[in-house]
């Protein structure tokens, strides 16, 4: 949840460090618009999670979220 001053985690109310506006902390946000064939259509929702509740949310999956390592190059 994003408020005019804060980012909020949705989950645990855990308010993510911003320095000058900046989040000093990583965070999942996320939007999400309804179509026709959902029960709720016409309905946007957003919610924003801290790292440690996405990781306790992608433990939960049955299937496994894809990772792979980013390596930068110099």
């Amino acid at each position: 949840m994003k408020t005019e001053e804060k980012i909020i985690c949705n989950r645990c109310g855990k308010v993510v460090l911003e320095t000058e506006g900046i989040p000093r902390e990583e965070f999942l946000h996320v939007e999400k618009e309804w179509g026709y064939f959902s029960n709720k259509d016409g309905i946007r929702q957003e919610f924003d999670l801290c790292e440690t509740c996405y990781d306790a949310w992608v433990r939960e999956f049955e299937i496994p979220a894809k990772s792979q390592e980013i390596v930068e190059l110099i």
